[in-house]
């Protein structure tokens, strides 16, 4: 009896030996499976916050591609007289106009062509920068040909460029056009259209462009006097 006793207890101690062998390893298990779920949720909710950003920025894209096109419908709509004379150009919302409609070679003085094209232009040009608060850019350039010697007034084509891109700003104010609305840039050779190799090219380098750009609060004062 006694060892029947015995025997019993020492089943006991080793089923109480097993379990707490066991317990741990459950444990661990749990804990493990716990770490994977959160790591899969961190995973699942990085990958859904990148596919939110880049939906979000593909809207903005194409609602910046529609306000573009939106904004290049309506400058041409605008500048449809114009435009469909040939006199001017537009590209990526920058109104060109070849040198030789206004002005002589290497002469800052305006043509009486030209400055009809321009009195023609500052209506249209009002109302659309008006509508969308804008200021307008008059840019001049030209082409790669240095100013004769000869020629004293101007030093080289940025002061050319530059002259040019004030007249024809003077000449906007002077037709109408808010002298806060405006102002002149000068650029000379620089950001050639064509190749300077033949005098096709150089004739289309020889320009002034116009370009609506936003207004800031500390919008550039117009470079034009009266």
């Amino acid at each position: 009896m006694a060892n029947a006793f015995h025997d019993a207890h020492d089943a006991y101690a080793e089923g109480d030996d097993s379990a707490e062998i066991t317990a741990p390893i459950w444990a661990v298990f749990g804990d493990l499976m716990a770490g994977l779920v959160g790591a899969f949720v961190l995973v699942f909710i990085g990958v859904l916050l990148s596919q939110i950003d880049l939906v979000n920025n593909l809207q903005s894209e194409i609602a910046r591609r529609q306000q573009e096109e939106a904004r290049r419908m309506a400058l041409e709509k605008a500048l449809a007289i114009p435009l469909a004379s040939g006199r001017v150009t537009l590209n990526n919302g920058r109104i060109g106009i070849s040198g030789s409609v206004l002005f002589d070679l290497n002469s800052d003085q305006l043509r009486p062509e030209g400055e009809q094209l321009l009195k023609a232009l500052v209506p249209p040009l009002q109302v659309y920068l008006g509508e969308r608060d804008e200021m307008l850019m008059v840019s001049g350039f030209t082409d790669n040909v240095p100013v004769p010697r000869s020629n004293t007034q101007f030093q080289d084509n940025l002061e050319l460029s530059a002259q040019r891109a004030l007249t024809v700003t003077r000449t906007l104010v002077r037709e109408g056009m808010p002298r806060s609305r405006v102002f002149s840039a000068a650029f000379g050779a620089e950001q050639p259209v064509a190749s300077n190799a033949d005098e096709k090219g150089r004739a289309l380098n020889r320009r002034v462009e116009m370009a609506p750009v936003p207004r800031t609060r500390n919008a550039p004062a117009s470079t034009a006097t009266p």
